[in-house]
């Protein structure tokens, strides 16, 4: 089933969403919110299932889904925690600086923790009160787990992800080096970012959700031009159970936390870089890394960041090219 939430209070109005995104039922007899329903899924779940097959057969009141005037999933969530799956991109970013990859990344996942007390709606605004930060989007896929005691093994973090989805993780990629300098993580430097207008079960999504991995083309487009077409099911060094169970090491994870895989990244047929999708490559998720194949290879960035009125697009379609999660469609507004 595919959930989302219509804007209303803090925390938004649950509603159960048709597969094809073209229709939705209020589920807030069941549940007010999304958190109210996974705080409670085992007792949920059944009947928000039940309203979703009602939902398919039209055999209850329903409404026309409208994507603009849905509200993040999750408004706030008690936990982000977003990862570096993707070891390419890490890869590309320290060697754009001359840095060496050390050998731990390839079997120790980079995760840091991001601000959930709000997420943007998925066709809302970019805030940027200052064009001179670099602000980038990140292209991502999300899960949000139920409840996961510490010291869960992988298996157990796999079996506790519930919902399924996409982030535009935005980033003030100038504020970043200042950050990292104090040895004490991002603040200033990770904003609100976005979710996609639905989350999905893991039944829902088929052969394209297995072993953890979420496998199809993340499709990001630039003032409406291609700018990335990678597989979030190629390259991706840790799935979302090791993601899951590194974050649980030490403590427990409370339902409803949302867990980032980073900015999914492939790496070129021949093992390198890769290239922009102009050039017949598969692009890129965010502006950074192009920066740094350009830096690479032409000694300098070329491609500027984000800049009020630039328009973001993030989707991931499905074998009939239907949006699975809806589209996140953003535009960078003077805050």
């Amino acid at each position: 089933m595919k959930l989302g939430s219509l804007t209303g209070g803090r925390d938004g109005r649950l509603i159960v969403v048709s597969r094809d995104l073209a229709w939705c039922a209020d589920a807030t007899h069941i549940a007010p919110t999304l958190q109210a329903a996974l705080d409670a899924w085992e007792t949920v779940a059944p009947r928000l299932e039940a309203l979703a097959t009602d939902l398919a057969h039209e055999a209850i009141p329903m409404m026309r889904f409208h994507e603009r005037q849905a509200d993040a999933p999750l408004p706030r969530a008690f936990q982000w925690a977003d990862g570096s799956a993707y070891v390419n991109h890490v890869e590309l970013v320290r060697k754009a600086r001359d840095a060496v990859l050390p050998e731990s990344f390839w079997h120790d996942p980079l995760m840091y923790q991001g601000a959930s007390d709000r997420f943007l709606p998925p066709r809302g605004p970019i805030p940027l009160a200052d064009e001179a930060w670099g602000c980038d989007f990140e292209a991502e896929v999300i899960v949000v787990t139920g409840d996961v005691p510490q010291g869960a093994d992988r298996a157990t973090a796999l079996a506790a992800i519930r919902l399924i989805g996409l982030v535009n993780d935005v980033s003030l990629r100038n504020l970043i080096p200042d950050e990292l300098a104090k040895g004490f993580g991002f603040v200033q430097s990770k904003p609100a970012s976005a979710l996609s207008p639905v989350l999905a079960t893991p039944d829902e999504l088929g052969d394209a959700w297995a072993d953890g991995r979420l496998r199809g083309i993340l499709s990001v487009d630039l003032n409406d031009r291609p700018f990335g077409r990678a597989d979030a099911g190629v390259d991706m060094t840790f799935d979302f159970g090791t993601l899951i169970a590194h974050l649980a090491k030490t403590r427990s994870i409370g339902a409803g936390s949302v867990i980032g895989s980073g900015t999914v990244s492939n790496r070129a047929a021949d093992g390198g870089p890769g290239r922009p999708v102009a050039d017949g490559g598969l692009g890129y998720s965010c502006i950074a890394e192009q920066r740094m194949v350009e830096t690479i290879s032409g000694g300098a960035p070329v491609t500027p960041f984000l800049k009020a009125g630039d328009h973001v697009r993030i989707r991931m379609d499905d074998a009939h090219g239907h949006a699975i999660f809806g589209t996140i469609e953003q535009t960078v507004a003077t805050a």
